[in-house]
C-alpha cells in the first residue's frame, strides 16, 4: 500500500506539496498537481483515513445503532432495510457513511455506546428501541457526540427524536371499531418495557373513554413481539369466557401467526373476530381476508432521519434546537375489519 511519504519520495517532492495536491489545496502548480494525481492513481495511493479523521475531527460517518437477537427482527420485517437504504442514499449524497452498529439483545446497551464513542468512529449515532426509561441516552446525553433517536423515551436531556405516530394509531384504530358497533375491543402490547408500547397503550385508553366504553382489564394482552407471540393469542382469546369482537394489534410481525392460531381454534378473523394491525408488510398482501392496518412510507422516513441527523453536525450558530417530530400513519381499510356481532351491536345500543 503506498502512503502519501513513499508518493512524496516517488517524486521527489516534499509531503505538503503532495498534500496539497491530494486536498486540492491552493498554492500548486497545475504541472505538479497533475504528476501528483497521475502518480497517486498509477501506484494505487491510498490515503489514511483515520489520519485524516483525527486531523479534521470528523469521521464523515454516521452510526445506526439496531438491536439484534431479538425475535422480531428474524421475522422477515423490511422496516430497517428500506430505512437504512434511504438513510444510505442521503447520506452518500451528502458526503457521509453510513454504518450499521449491532448491539446484542444481550449486551449491556450502555457499554456498547461507551466503546463506539471512545473509539471515535462516528460523528453522529442514531439509536433505536427507545425504552421508556433510557439509560442510553442519559450517557449520551452527558457526552459529546451528537445523537438522534428513533423513537421517544421519558429519560430527561436535550436531544432530538423522530417517533412514529403509536398513540395516533390506536385511536383511529378503537374509533374504527366503534364506529363498525363493537364495544369489546381488545389491545395487544409488547411484554417489554419498549416506549412504544405505552404511547400505544395511551392512545387505547384515551379513544376508549372518548367513546364512552368501559376498559376491562383482560382485554389488555401483552404478548412477545413475534411471530410465536401472535400464535399465543388464539388460544388465549379461545379461553376468554367474554371474548372480544375486536382486536388491535401493536407489533405488525404477529399478525400472520395471530390469523393462524385463530383458525385453529375455530375463530374465523374478520368473520368472528375483527382485527386491525398496525403497520402493512409486504407479506400481508397474501393474508385473507385483507387485514386493516396503516401505511408508513419508509423511504421517506429513512429520509428524514438522515436529513435530521446531519442537521446535528451544524455550525452551533445554524443548528437547530433539538426537538421532537411524529410522523404520521395513514388508515388502509381491509375485510378484517367487519361489523360487530348483532348481540353486541344491541347491548351498545
Amino acid at each position: 500500500m503506498v502512503n502519501i511519504r513513499r508518493l512524496a519520495d516517488h517524486l521527489n517532492i516534499s509531503i505538503g506539496t503532495v498534500s496539497r495536491a491530494l486536498n486540492n489545496r491552493p498554492g500548486v502548480h497545475p504541472e505538479t498537481l497533475e504528476k501528483v494525481l497521475k502518480a497517486a492513481a498509477e501506484l494505487g495511493y491510498v490515503p489514511n483515513q483515520s489520519g485524516r479523521a483525527l486531523r479534521r475531527g470528523a469521521t464523515n460517518t454516521i452510526g445506526f445503532v439496531i438491536e439484534t437477537g431479538h425475535p422480531a427482527h428474524q421475522s422477515g420485517d423490511e422496516f430497517f432495510y428500506v430505512v437504512l437504504d434511504a438513510m444510505n442514499l442521503y447520506l452518500a449524497d451528502k458526503g457521509y457513511d453510513l454504518v450499521i452498529l449491532p448491539c446484542h439483545s444481550a449486551d449491556d446497551p450502555v457499554e456498547f455506546l461507551s466503546r463506539v464513542i471512545a473509539r471515535g468512529i462516528v460523528d453522529a449515532l442514531v439509536i433505536t428501541a427507545t425504552r421508556r426509561v433510557d439509560h442510553r441516552i442519559a450517557m449520551l446525553a452527558n457526552s459529546r457526540l451528537p445523537f438522534l433517536t428513533l423513537g421517544r423515551s421519558e429519560t430527561p436531556g436535550d436531544y432530538s427524536w423522530i417517533d412514529l405516530d403509536f398513540e395516533g394509531v390506536a385511536r383511529r384504530s378503537v374509533e374504527e371499531a366503534v364506529r363498525c358497533g363493537h364495544r369489546r375491543i381488545a389491545v395487544c402490547l409488547p411484554d417489554n418495557n419498549v416506549a412504544l408500547g405505552y404511547h400505544y397503550e395511551a392512545g387505547y385508553l384515551a379513544a376508549m373513554a372518548d367513546a364512552g366504553l368501559p376498559v376491562d382489564e383482560t382485554l389488555m394482552m401483552r404478548i412477545p413481539t413475534s411471530e410465536e407471540g401472535g400464535f399465543s393469542l388464539g388460544r388465549r382469546i379461545y379461553d376468554m369466557a367474554h371474548p372480544p369482537t375486536a382486536l388491535m394489534l401493536c407489533s405488525e410481525v404477529t399478525a400472520a401467526s395471530a390469523y393462524a392460531a385463530l383458525r385453529e381454534c375455530g375463530i374465523e378473523p374478520g368473520r368472528d373476530l375483527s382485527i386491525i394491525g398496525f403497520r402493512e408488510m409486504p407479506v400481508m398482501r397474501f393474508m385473507a381476508p385483507k387485514l386493516t392496518c396503516f401505511q408508513l412510507d419508509l423511504q421517506a422516513l429513512g429520509t428524514l432521519l438522515a436529513s435530521s441527523v446531519l442537521d446535528l453536525l451544524a455550525p452551533a450558530q445554524s443548528r437547530a434546537h433539538p426537538r421532537g417530530q411524529l410522523v404520521g400513519l395513514d388508515f388502509f381499510p381491509g375485510a378484517s375489519l367487519h361489523a360487530a356481532p348483532a348481540a353486541a351491536i344491541r347491548e351498545r345500543a
